[in-house]
């Protein structure tokens, strides 16, 4: 008989616990602490109060950089959402070549951040690739200022996210995609119903929790926007810093000999609490399903499928 020591288990965790605890609690209640205080490298501080969060809210920068940041998600969001959506229903056909094809579409998410946005300022440089090619056309009689205007760089910024994200999220919707039941789509097209209707009726609410997961993730994800903004703008986060982000601000503040610490720390410890939001929105939604009452599993699949079934059978009747 195999006996062990009481002790057995806790020097099982024990390198999990000292890990998380050296290098994500105690900078995560440090950095707390820091945004209460006025503390400068190589200087220390002493304790401010709100002093820091006071100055946040009056920071104009910190404001515009919030602006961007949320335009930046709003404008990802729907994009990050049906597209993937979209390309998973394409590539998940049994045709010739669609391996391939799937290949091709994940390359962009192993690609370096960093190399892809340096190719792409390259691409919308004033003598880039894009604007020789509109010139050469007859299209543009000039250069257009895709890296000095503030919304054509932001969406050059956005655009080389969606291009990036496109196959990370494709993967996430083709696994969701295989669990909805096939046996729906089926007594549906029995029924009459069209592929539009069969696509809204079942295939919508199977993959529902995935799509509620990847809104929340594209959307944490562009509250920390940094690599895209910070390569395509050479770190000076545009004309007159207004293409910056609450990260890019983070670094501009907090770093150097003379950099702000404290204020940093405050920016930092609000940039938590935005990133809050969308996941306790999955865990509102979550706990929604649950409050809801959930069926066993036999019950509540033949549930699905009489509703969904009675509702294609509806709109084709109509």
């Amino acid at each position: 008989m195999n006996s062990h020591r009481w002790y057995t288990p806790w020097l099982l965790v024990a390198p999990a616990v000292v890990w998380t605890v050296v290098f994500a609690l105690y900078p995560f209640i440090n950095t707390i602490i820091l945004s209460f205080t006025n503390t400068r490298p190589l200087v220390g501080g002493e304790f401010i109060g709100f002093d820091n969060y006071v100055e946040l809210w009056h920071d104009d920068m910190f404001w515009n950089a919030m602006a961007t940041t949320f335009i930046y998600v709003i404008v990802c969001i729907p994009l990050l959402t049906i597209l993937p959506l979209l390309l998973a229903l394409l590539v998940e056909k049994k045709i010739p070549g669609i391996s391939f094809f799937r290949t091709v579409a994940y390359f962009p998410v192993i690609a370096s951040v960093v190399v892809v946005a340096l190719i792409w300022s390259w691409m919308f440089d004033s003598r880039g690739l894009i604007n020789q090619s509109l010139q050469w056309m007859g299209v543009a009689n000039s250069s257009i200022p895709f890296l000095v205007d503030r919304w054509k760089l932001l969406g050059c910024a956005i655009l080389l996210t969606v291009w990036k994200g496109l196959g990370y999220y494709m993967i996430v919707y083709l696994a969701a995609l295989g669990n909805v039941d096939h046996d729906l789509h089926e007594a549906a097209a029995l029924d009459g119903a069209s592929s539009f209707q069969r696509f809204r009726n079942v295939t919508i609410p199977g993959i529902r929790p995935a799509m509620v997961l990847i809104i929340a993730l594209i959307a944490v994800s562009g509250m920390r926007i940094f690599s895209e903004l910070y390569v395509l703008t050479n770190g000076t986060g545009g004309p007159g810093g207004e293409d910056s982000s609450l990260v890019m601000i983070i670094k501009q503040v907090g770093t150097g000999l003379s950099g702000q610490l404290g204020y940093a720390s405050a920016l930092s410890v609000v940039l938590f609490f935005l990133t809050l939001i969308p996941l306790a929105t999955i865990g509102w939604a979550n706990n929604k399903d649950l409050r809801s009452g959930r069926k066993p599993k036999q019950a509540g699949r033949r549930a699905r499928r009489a509703a969904a079934v009675q509702a294609t059978t509806k709109e084709t009747m109509a």
